[in-house]
């Protein structure tokens, strides 16, 4: 067992780290393996499998830009999009009994 006692904080952070990269090295093995028995045993009744990696993250595509919905007449430059909290100049005008159609691009 490590003696923790009188290790300073950077011999500490080697230790979590390379408690952390074995630990990922075994798991990643472990899981090498099972798969491969997976596929072992599907072969030995004539099934074929297909193994999903569901640790691989895929990027969603969305488009992270939306058009705006709404312009300050005071300030052409101010837009919302309408999602979200409405800027001040859109409560400032709604609270003075606007109606928000009247700012609609």
């Amino acid at each position: 067992m490590l003696e923790f006692d009188g290790k300073s904080e950077g011999e500490l952070l080697d230790i979590i780290n390379s408690a952390k990269s074995q630990l990922s090295a075994r798991i990643s093995e472990k899981r090498e393996q099972v798969i491969a028995q997976i596929k072992e045993l599907a072969a030995s009744i004539n099934v074929s499998v297909e193994i999903i990696d569901a640790t691989v993250k895929t990027k969603a595509s969305r488009n992270p830009q939306v058009a705006p919905k709404y312009r300050n007449p005071a300030n052409a430059t101010q837009t919302w999009t309408g999602r979200g909290v409405a800027p001040k100049w859109m409560k400032q005008l709604l609270g003075a009994g606007r109606s928000k159609e009247e700012f609609l691009i």
